[in-house]
Order: C-alpha cells, then structure tokens, then sequence
C-alpha cells in the first residue's frame, strides 16, 4: 500500500530560549511547521505564543537554540532579512496607518511598486476576491474601517507580496462572530489555494482554531507541551481540559 509523505518542514525551532531583559519567557521551545499548512499556536494567556512569533520574526533575539527556515538557521539575522526569506508578520495591534488610505497600507508593504500603478493587478484581484471590502473602501483612511476590515487589511498587507510563511498573532481578537465566520472563510481559501502559503497562526477561539488548523502545538509557561493533528486535540475533551483548561464543545 502506498502512503502519501509527510511533507516537509518549513520551518522549526529547536531549544529555543528568549529572555526579555531580566525576564526568561522561552524555556527551550521545539516547533514543527509543516510546509503548505496551517498550524496553530494555542496556550494560556502569558504561555509565550507571541514571544515566540517575534523571536521567529527576529524583534526580540533568541538568547539560545535554533530558528530554521527552509533548511537555514535565521536566528541572529535581522527583520528585514528575516522578511526579505518570504516570512510576514501580522502582530496582535494589526499595525496598520490609520491616517493613510486601504491602498497607501497596501502600497508600503509592496517592496517593488512605487505607485499604485506597479501594484500587481492580478494579486491585487486575488486578495479582493478573498477580502471584498478592501476594494470597497479602497480610497478610505484605513483608521475609518471597522475592526473585522482593520484586520483583513493586515493580513491583505502581509500577502501583498509572496509569502511563503505567514505569522498571525490573535486575528479574531475582539471581532463579532459574524466577522470571525468571514475570517475563517478567507484564511481558508488562503491555506487551500495555488499561493501555498504556509500559515502559523496564534489564536484563542477555539472555534477558528478547529475550523482552520491542520497541526497544532499547544505552549504552557514558554515550552511546547503538546503537537499533533489539530483533529486529535478537537477529538479529546479530556485533552483539552488538560492543556488548555477548557473544552472546544463550550466554543461552538
């Protein structure tokens, strides 16, 4: 009988540690992300998953262990570099330029255009098709869209470009349910579609994380303490309880 590969990794951390001035928040972090997936990152608030993006990202600097991308070592390397690998970063406040239009966010986060004419129209279709109301406020400050059209305009930022590993930190954080159906929908077609994009995804809705997730690597006082097929966790209440201190049937 023929059995389909496992595919690759596309990016691992192994022993990672990372101390924010006098604090210790990554004790020793071993992380699997496979490539063309998307893996969730579930913990406790203050279990380390946002230190361990911007460790990733290169904001704070691991103080010890491997960061690898692609089969390279990039801790120590710095976030421009870091980014320039084809890795983007949607952090938890969005970061968006509330004073500039929809267009002008997306126009800075396109390294090769100078204008909006060098944009390339057919991503440009693409990221409409998977967030509408972008091309609907397209000449509006992007400080007047509302949280739901803030957030898909981070993520729309961040894929810009190609991107061959996104990072988002908490997207559905503070969203309607009806606007956390629309996200789920949109990082659905951004996971299965022919961009192959592999997704690292913070989350603490555990809704999106059963609909979304394919692996997941649950962190608990900066280690990972449980990885595997995000079904098996969505599967076994008794592992929720204990992981997470909570059951996924309470998030329906």
């Amino acid at each position: 009988m023929m059995t389909t590969p496992s595919p690759k990794n596309l990016l691992s951390l192994q022993g990672v540690h990372t101390h924010i001035g006098a604090y210790h928040i990554l004790h020793g972090v071993d992380l699997a992300v496979p490539e063309g997936q998307l893996t969730m990152l579930l913990g406790r608030n203050g279990a380390g998953k946002t230190t361990t993006l911007r460790t990733i990202m290169g904001l704070w600097p691991a103080s010890q262990g491997q960061v690898m991308f692609d089969g390279q070592p990039i801790h120590g390397r710095a976030t421009p570099d870091i980014a320039q690998l084809g890795i983007a970063y949607v952090p938890e406040s969005m970061g968006i330029f509330a004073d500039l239009t929809v267009a002008e966010n997306l126009l800075l986060a396109a390294r090769q255009a100078k204008g909006l004419k060098d944009l390339d129209s057919q991503r440009l279709e693409w990221l409409f098709s998977l967030f509408p109301a972008l091309k609907k406020f397209w000449l509006y400050p992007a400080g007047k869209l509302s949280g739901g059209q803030k957030q898909m305009l981070a993520i729309a930022r961040a894929m810009i470009e190609p991107r061959r590993l996104l990072l988002i930190d908490e997207p559905s954080k503070g969203l309607a349910p009806a606007i956390i159906r629309n996200l789920i929908e949109a990082l659905s077609e951004l996971k299965k579609g022919a961009q192959q994009t592999t997704i690292l995804l913070v989350e603490q809705n555990f809704m999106v994380a059963r609909a979304l997730g394919d692996q997941v690597a649950v962190m608990d006082d900066g280690r990972v303490v449980h990885a595997g097929p995000m079904r098996e966790l969505a599967e076994d209440e008794a592992l929720q309880q204990r992981l997470l201190g909570l059951s996924l049937a309470a998030h329906q």
